[in-house]
């Protein structure tokens, strides 16, 4: 299990919330050996880079990251400063950007949003293989 919080968190960067991701699943023993973890591990990655560049990019920065496993899933959750919840973008689909939303939803079981007046918390459930 990891948590990190402000101002610990300031420094996070994408890479840093995938590397703990896949400490988490390899705490758990999911290594890549079969497609299906190897599916689930790339879809984890991906959830969690999308969560976190959207709180970097679009809420004003990183203010909670924390990955653990519990009941047989894998709980994201990504803090950051803005009280507006994620919403689709309609977009280009020639132009980069604008789908993270949209990734998160379709690759977790579930995902959350609890709006507080200092910022948000999304929380991505992804049932493992």
């Amino acid at each position: 299990m990891t948590s990190h919080t402000a101002p610990e968190i300031q420094d996070m960067a994408c890479h840093d919330a995938r590397a703990e991701v896949r400490a988490v699943l390899e705490s758990v023993c999911l290594s890549p050996s079969s497609s299906r973890a190897r599916r689930f591990r790339e879809d984890a990655l991906l959830v969690t880079s999308e969560l976190t560049s959207n709180a970097i990019l679009h809420g004003g920065g990183l203010t909670l990251f924390s990955a653990r496993v519990e009941d047989g899933s894998l709980v994201v959750r990504v803090g950051d400063r803005s009280t507006v919840a994620p919403h689709l973008v309609r977009q280009n689909p020639r132009l980069p950007g604008g789908f993270g939303w949209m990734i998160a939803q379709r690759l977790a079981s579930r995902v959350s949003v609890d709006v507080q007046p200092e910022g948000k918390t999304v929380t991505a459930v992804l049932a493992l293989p």
